[in-house]
């Protein structure tokens, strides 16, 4: 298929190679997609060898070009084997996309702290890693762009979700201090803050069923869809934006926070106690079977 060059950052960095983590599904999967419209070679990874397998053909079908790997981004060593052997295969790296991540949540003491370091090992530790592992490369390119994937999240900080807020928030915080530091050798650092939108991102969720739940009905509701936030991810970052705020109720929750932030956690407040609410009731209405294979699994578990 003819490549066409619809994102400016196609046009800034004409090698046009990315690397992006969580490549096999939801939004990795329509970055990668949309890059490839305009030619890029592409490294996915993912845990998921298979969903990378489907999406590397869906690129090669586009136009683009595509590396597989296979990688749990809390693998600092399986991590470093990866870079390198992606920086082998396509040469150097234009576009780091740390988007891999896992959604999940319960109130503060009931999450374990084994839960606790898995989260904080994929959706803090992967970012981290994929940074101290490009970073060096990009600044003896003189280029490159950061594009990390946080969230709504990380502004909003609501209830039964401290483990997620607090991991999503720190990319926020390393995406602020990189975008100064980096400034001088010519790469970007962007970050998006997305609110729901459809993906797989609680598959792996350990926080039980009401989690699920609760997720689901978010994503129901949802305004945006894993394309629009990638097409508009590509747009912002290739205008240099450091914040990527999608849709505009994102924005709206990043102002109030800021000029009236204890009117937010009532209103956060509120649209939790009503969730929960729901959630109960949904649980409830669970048939016998399943109500007694939850308990079941409880106790395997």
């Amino acid at each position: 298929m003819e490549t066409t060059n619809n994102y400016l950052l196609s046009k800034k960095h004409p090698q046009q190679r990315a690397f992006i983590t969580g490549g096999g599904s939801g939004l990795g999967r329509a970055l990668a997609l949309e890059l490839a419209r305009d030619g890029w070679t592409i490294g996915l990874a993912d845990i998921d060898l298979q969903r990378l397998e489907k999406v590397s053909e869906e690129i090669k079908i586009l136009g683009g070009k595509a590396f597989t790997y296979q990688l749990n981004v809390a693998d600092r060593e399986a991590y470093t084997q990866v870079s390198r052997q992606f920086l082998a295969d396509a040469g150097g790296i234009d576009l780091l996309f740390n988007n891999a991540g896992v959604g999940d949540g319960a109130m503060f003491e009931e999450y374990s702290l084994d839960n606790w370091e898995w989260m904080i090992g994929i959706n803090q530790m992967g970012v981290i890693y994929g940074c101290h592992l490009f970073i060096p490369v990009m600044k003896a390119q003189k280029s490159g762009h950061i594009i990390s994937t946080a969230s709504a999240a990380a502004i909003a900080s609501g209830p039964g979700m401290s483990t997620y807020n607090m991991t999503k928030a720190a990319v926020v915080s390393i995406s602020e201090t990189l975008y100064t530091e980096l400034s001088d050798f010519n790469i970007q650092v962007s970050v998006i803050q997305p609110w729901f939108f459809k993906t797989n991102i609680v598959q792996h969720a350990r926080g039980g069923d009401a989690v699920r739940i609760q997720a689901h009905k978010m994503m129901e509701q949802a305004t945006i869809t894993a394309e629009q936030v990638a097409q508009q991810t590509l747009k912002m970052a290739g205008k240099g934006k450091l914040y990527i705020l999608l849709p505009f109720q994102t924005k709206v929750m990043w102002w109030l926070k800021r000029l009236s932030p204890y009117l937010l956690f009532r209103q956060l407040k509120k649209m939790s106690d009503k969730i929960l609410k729901e959630t109960e009731a949904a649980l409830q209405n669970q048939s016998p079977s399943s109500q007694e294979e939850q308990k079941t699994s409880k106790v395997l578990k």
